[in-house]
């Protein structure tokens, strides 16, 4: 059976993705050193590339502004019309550091001191342009870099001459604020971000794709349309969900609960706190301790706010010995996690401290793997195509240097993933060597509206955690056998799928999800009763409706729904009243003419068939 979901083909072939990296991480260094000789006494930290651009670290004695882009793009364009080479040099970790203490570039030494012993030290200089227009292959053995040349430590890789940029096919972005290692007790340093390409073309179209997810951010549409806010006075990170949001996450939520139901899944809840020991047992106290937030004291003893559900199903699975014949045990739960992360990268609904994944874990035979990575596929398309995504790309991870369990189980579960794609007609990629350590791993990414992809659903298998927590079944030889775990979300996180969800419908849900399906609209304060009333029936059949109780005209009502991307709104006045209709339109199909109560009814619920309501 072919998955009516497709692959994305958007991916840039490697040579050109390698083409674009360099010409991306020489730019840096090109802005870099434009910076620096613009605002004398700038200290330079990190310029890495990204993943549609770069951005560079300054510790500058001025303050940057939006306006000072220009003036740096200038120098930048100089500095590529000169055709300088790219010069790389191994040195000598002692001598490089003499240099740099001279240069007093305490962030250069801080990134020196970071290098492992064993790693070869390189930087990377723009030459000058008394040889620029030598022959590049002069540049890799024979020309020592002057003292005239920018430098800063990198590992590479970067392209030869200057002039191998399009000067017309990069842009600065913008500029904004970032803390040295990401680290609020640090230094706060300007950061830059810029984009470059290949051509002045891909820049255009790339600029057009930026300005529409600018006005597709979840964080302005989430203010502008009331769903959610960061307070920050309860401490960053933490989600509030406001009426209107609140509404569509419990339909998210209610949509799961069902059709985890109808797949054969049981429901647990479980804590939000418990005994430090558990998180030694399970191992997130080694390996993810700085991800953690610190214990509490209850009574002489260590409880930790919870990280991960994982370990409360393991428990909730050994409260009792199961057999063979109870396997697959499919057990789902909306379990709220709590994590630390540095207040520099938090990020609106996408990175947070506070989260509900969508959790469930599988315990089954070993032989019955690839039957159930197929029933969480299945389960995993039917979701998100009724949530409207419909191409994604898939990885398949497999098993690392470092890990645990044996060559036969990791053969066997590999290959029982690989089975489930094949069987469902899926497309993929081998990602070698990149599942976690505790066994391989699916994951998907989901394409938006506006072809940018978001990485949600994951299917692990776990020998770790079983291994961990001595967990057994009774086999069908009356031997005690270890169960298979299989790690699984679909959404990721209901705050982060949220938040693509906005983004991807630009804030106008479809009307199953909207959280304002209908909103009336009366003319005057004669025609508020009637519909009063007609709101009061709506409701009774399961709509969400409003009364607009503004008193504004009717113009600004109008106006008002449409801001609020209202599905659909209907005028009261004299004559509907009158004849009891309603004068009807919808967003996305126009005037729907004059309609009785009954006749609207059906219209709301045709159009939520259409909609997966």
């Amino acid at each position: 059976m072919v998955s009516s979901l497709t692959q994305s083909q958007d991916s840039l072939n490697e040579q050109d993705s390698d083409k674009l990296t360099r010409i991306r991480h020489t730019s840096a260094h090109i802005m870099a050193m434009a910076v620096q000789k613009l605002f004398p006494g700038t200290k330079v930290a990190i310029g890495p590339v990204t993943e549609t651009g770069f951005y560079y670290d300054f510790d500058c004695p001025v303050s940057i502004t939006s306006d000072d882009l220009a003036k740096i793009e200038v120098e930048m364009r100089r500095i590529i019309k000169a055709n300088l080479p790219i010069i790389r040099e191994e040195v000598e970790r002692a001598e490089i550091r003499a240099e740099i203490t001279e240069l007093n570039e305490p962030y250069k030494l801080e990134i020196l001191e970071r290098i492992p012993a064993s790693e070869i030290i390189t930087r990377y200089f723009i030459g000058t342009p008394e040889i620029a227009n030598s022959e590049p292959s002069l540049f890799v053995t024979d020309i020592k870099p002057t003292n005239n040349c920018w430098w800063d430590l990198c590992a590479g890789p970067h392209i030869n001459f200057t002039g191998e940029i399009d000067a017309n096919a990069f842009k600065l972005l913008n500029v904004a604020g970032a803390y040295w290692q990401g680290d609020e007790t640090k230094q706060q340093l300007q950061r830059i971000y810029g984009t470059a390409w290949t051509t002045k073309v891909e820049l255009e179209t790339y600029l057009q794709q930026r300005e529409e997810a600018l006005r597709r951010d979840h964080r302005k549409l989430g203010q502008e349309l009331n769903l959610f806010s960061i307070q920050e006075e309860a401490g960053g990170g933490l989600v509030f969900w406001h009426p209107k949001g609140a509404i569509i996450r419990y339909i998210i939520e209610d949509y799961w609960r069902k059709s985890h139901l109808e797949s054969g899944y049981q429901l647990l809840y479980t804590p939000h706190v418990a005994n430090l020991d558990l998180w030694k047992t399970s191992g997130h106290f080694d390996f993810y301790q700085e991800n953690m937030f610190d214990s509490m004291d209850v009574e002489n003893q260590a409880y930790q706010i919870k990280p991960m559900n994982c370990p409360f199903h393991v428990l909730t699975y050994k409260h009792q010995l199961h057999s063979y014949r109870e396997l697959p045990l499919r057990w789902a739960e909306l379990g709220t996690v709590y994590r630390y992360e540095r207040s520099g990268a938090l990020h609106g609904l996408m990175r947070v401290r506070g989260f509900t994944q969508d959790d469930a874990h599988i315990f089954c035979l070993p032989e019955q793997i690839a039957e159930e990575i197929l029933g969480v596929l299945n389960l995993t398309e039917k979701i998100l195509s009724d949530f409207g995504f419909k191409q994604y790309e898939v990885n398949l991870s497999t098993r690392p240097d470092k890990s645990v369990g044996n060559d036969d189980v990791w053969e066997l579960a590999t290959t029982a993933l690989e089975q489930a794609l094949n069987a469902k007609g899926w497309n993929y990629s081998i990602d070698e060597g990149g599942g976690a350590f505790y066994g391989p791993k699916i994951d998907i990414k989901i394409k938006d509206a506006i072809g940018r992809l978001w990485q949600c659903s994951t299917i692990q298998v776990d020998f770790n955690l079983p291994q961990r927590f001595e967990m057994e079944y009774i086999a069908s030889d009356g031997s005690r056998q270890q169960p298979i775990m299989i790690h699984r979300a679909i959404f990721g996180s209901l705050e982060r799928f949220f938040g693509i969800l906005i983004e991807n419908y630009a804030g106008d849900f479809p009307l199953w999800l909207a959280p304002v399906q209908l909103r009336l609209l009366p003319v005057s304060d004669d025609c508020r009763e009637y519909a009063t009333s007609v709101a009061n029936d709506l409701q009774k059949s399961g709509f969400r409706v409003e009364l607009d109780r503004s008193g504004e005209r009717l113009g600004k009502q109008i106006r008002t729904a449409e801001l609020e991307k209202i599905p659909v709104v209907a005028v009261v006045g004299k004559k509907e009243v009158e004849n009891k209709t309603l004068s009807v339109r919808s967003r996305k199909s126009g005037d729907l003419g004059v309609l009785n109560l009954a006749e609207l009814v059906k219209y709301l619920q045709n159009s939520l068939n259409l909609t997966g309501g």
